[in-house]
């Protein structure tokens, strides 16, 4: 038996009591006592993530830039401005995701991407095959030196600013999908850091690289400064109230980007040919990707919506890919890949334990920034 892996934050996980739990291989906190008292911190004030099973992998190269641009099926020519972040699908030739990821833009000679940890391996191993075929001679160096702590919330950026006082003059005005990289000179307390103004719970705030010798104690300096330690149990309420995918779940390397709501990231306009464009454009959008809330009736909900659940539509049936119960609406709430017909404001049945129950059609996402977006 195989035994999982650990974050340099693992030490830190059980010393807080946190309910650990095999995650792709991992030993990550699912909670550290109540997960909504996890969610909700994230949605009104600031909640930390361990996120250092992700990979960080640096590329750099003359031919940096025209390996991504065939890479990925997002257009890396939108990056120009260093720290320009891009979120993208990368894709086996049939078209189907190998996994998504960030792309940073560091220099024309240097590139950085944030790949999932379950897909890890297998993506190193097929940018190494690209760039082989392609004869990009790129240096590829997968960081395992490196942690990342996620801090989320609408207090988060200014709890960080507490801790880190150097950042705040040069990110406090950067946008969304930006980066700064801080030289250890700058933070000889932490090392080499990148703050990325990335996320996955729909609130603003900090993905943070930190070399791993340096990242339990910033964790401690966060929770210190009031920033709630919070598990993959309120990750994956956020994430799936904020309308964002879950590799593996809501897609894999079966499943098109033209069919798992992130035909956004996919760059058809332009003529550039990336791996998977022929058989994207053969074969087309094939079903919907559509956000399901569940009616109750009486007052009450008859279950709650979960993965693999049967979606039956006028139009054909479908599948639930993603469902959990939303703290922030009080409401069951799913994604599904339904008939391409089927539209926002549809009624359709769910099958739950053998009864079909109503929900409704809704646009994505649920929740951002706090505020419900979906009328009730």
């Amino acid at each position: 038996m195989t035994s999982l892996q650990h974050t340099p934050l693992h030490a830190a996980h059980l010393a807080l009591n946190a309910r650990m739990v095999d995650f792709g291989g991992w030993d990550m906190p699912v909670n550290y006592g109540s997960q909504i008292d996890e969610h909700r911190a994230v949605r009104t004030d600031a909640g930390m993530f361990d996120v250092s099973h992700m990979r960080v992998v640096d590329f750099e190269g003359e031919a940096v830039r025209e390996f991504f641009k065939y890479a990925i099926a997002n257009n890396v020519d939108k990056l120009t401005t260093p720290g320009k972040a891009l979120y993208s699908c990368l894709l086996n030739g049939d078209g189907g995701v190998i996994d998504d990821l960030i792309v940073y833009y560091f220099s024309e000679t240097r590139f950085r991407v944030v790949v999932n940890a379950g897909t890890a391996e297998k993506d190193i191993a097929w940018f190494g095959q690209l760039n082989a075929e392609g004869e990009f001679n790129l240096s590829i160096s997968p960081r395992r030196d490196l942690a990342i702590i996620a801090v989320q919330g609408p207090n988060a950026r200014e709890k960080t600013w507490q801790v880190l006082p150097d950042t705040r003059a040069q990110t406090q005005d950067i946008k969304p999908f930006n980066a700064v990289v801080f030289p250890s000179t700058q933070n000889s307390q932490y090392g080499e850091l990148m703050l990325a103004r990335t996320g996955y719970t729909g609130e603003d705030g900090f993905e943070i690289v930190v070399p791993a010798t340096h990242v339990e104690a910033l964790w401690n300096a966060l929770a210190a400064a009031g920033v709630k330690p919070a598990g993959l149990g309120a990750r994956d309420t956020l994430r799936l109230e904020a309308g964002m995918n879950l590799y593996g779940q809501d897609m894999d390397d079966t499943v098109s980007p033209l069919d798992a709501g992130l035909a956004w990231t996919v760059d058809l306009k332009t003529e550039r040919d990336f791996v998977g464009r022929s058989a994207l454009e053969a074969h087309g959008s094939k079903a919907n990707f559509v956000g399901l809330v569940l009616i109750k009736e009486n007052g009450k909900a008859g279950g709650v919506l979960r993965a693999h659940q049967k979606v039956v539509t006028e139009h054909g049936d479908g599948e639930i890919t993603s469902g959990t119960f939303s703290p922030s609406m009080q409401e069951s709430i799913a994604f599904a890949r339904v008939p391409t017909a089927v539209a926002v404001g549809d009624a359709v049945q769910v099958v739950i334990r053998d009864k079909q129950l109503p929900a409704r059609v809704v646009k994505l996402p649920f929740v951002r920034n706090g505020q419900v977006l979906v009328a009730l």
